[in-house]
């Protein structure tokens, strides 16, 4: 039995330049953290003594009686990307929803893949793993992804990704004070809309408007550079939260689909309730909104945004994906 715990991501600042449609032209900067929500996945070799071969248990159960036959996406292409045709009993279990902007998809591959490297008795690095997962999303499974997450649930912790032209990319620690770092933790409020979206649709539609040469990415980027020199240099927190305020109301003008009018309310009383700036995370269309406030208006903001279905506490996570449980036995 092999499990893993694998954290999500929350992105900052330059959510979009790590699309290959952007960073093939101008290079890529992303800004972001994990935090302590997780996802974790169990496998183990499933004994023959079943009228079917494999068994996943997510939202929903399969019972297949080949590996190929698998529904879900994930499940299916690291698999086929690896190779296995071991029949397997597979569980997964979120501390948050999917499909809710906190790149959930790709820390589910990248959870997935660790344990079946662990179930080889291997251990990749965390580059390889994520280089590996975003093999499987982009080439496998040819979704519409960047290379963001995949390199955030992999590695953990805060950190500035650099990416140049050709795609390589550097892994960047932010190291701050731990009273900075204490209070960035407290400044952030990290709530959750109740509206869920396909990701793959609404990244979709602006590659399309980077292709198009039109997708206002070039403003996200210089303001991703500046937010990275502000976080080097301790600058106060309402600086930052001006720069994520600003970024987002960029963001929203790419695509219709990545806000709509229910979110723009949430995010203006947001505001007027006495926030710095924020965002909504992911590709946008719903999910989870967050807040860069002082702590003392946490609970103004709270009572001014009642459609808010659940506010998450925020830790940030400094492990990355991890193997919680290993042993050989059935």
């Amino acid at each position: 039995m092999i499990i893993t715990r694998t954290p999500f991501r929350l992105s900052f600042f330059g959510g979009g330049t790590d699309y290959n449609a952007w960073f093939s032209e101008h290079g890529g900067l992303v800004v972001g953290t994990t935090f302590r929500r997780y996802c974790y996945i169990s496998c183990r070799k499933l004994p023959p003594f079943f009228d079917y071969k494999t068994r996943a248990v997510y939202s929903r159960t399969e019972l297949v009686k080949e590996n190929h036959e698998i529904q879900h996406p994930a499940i299916r292409g690291c698999l086929s990307h690896l190779g296995i045709q071991d029949g397997l009993e597979i569980h997964h279990d979120g501390d948050l929803p999917a499909r809710s902007g906190l790149g959930s998809s790709s820390t589910f591959t990248v959870g997935f893949l660790l344990g079946l490297y662990a179930m080889r008795h291997e251990m990749p690095t965390k580059k390889n793993l994520a280089d590996q997962a975003i093999k499987v999303e982009q080439d496998v499974l040819r979704e519409n992804v960047g290379i963001q997450d995949q390199i955030f649930a992999a590695h953990g912790g805060l950190r500035a990704i650099n990416i140049d032209r050709k795609g390589d990319y550097e892994v960047n620690s932010l190291i701050l004070p731990p009273d900075y770092l204490q209070a960035l933790e407290e400044h952030v409020l990290l709530g959750f809309t109740g509206q869920t979206r396909d990701a793959t649709h609404m990244a979709g539609a602006q590659i399309e408007k980077i292709q198009r040469g039109n997708s206002c990415m070039s403003e996200i980027h210089s303001i991703a550079q500046e937010a990275l020199q502000l976080f080097e240099a301790k600058a106060d927190l309402p600086r930052i939260g001006k720069l994520l305020d600003a970024s987002w109301r960029i963001k929203r003008s790419i695509t219709t689909g990545i806000s709509n009018d229910q979110i723009d309310d949430l995010y203006e009383a947001g505001l007027n309730a006495g926030a710095y700036g924020g965002k909504l995370l992911g590709a946008g269309g719903g999910g989870f909104i967050m807040f860069l406030a002082p702590p003392c208006n946490h609970q103004r903001i709270k009572d001014a945004l009642p459609g808010v279905k659940v506010w998450v506490p925020f830790k940030m996570d400094q492990s990355g994906a991890q193997v919680i449980m290993h042993t050989d036995a059935y």
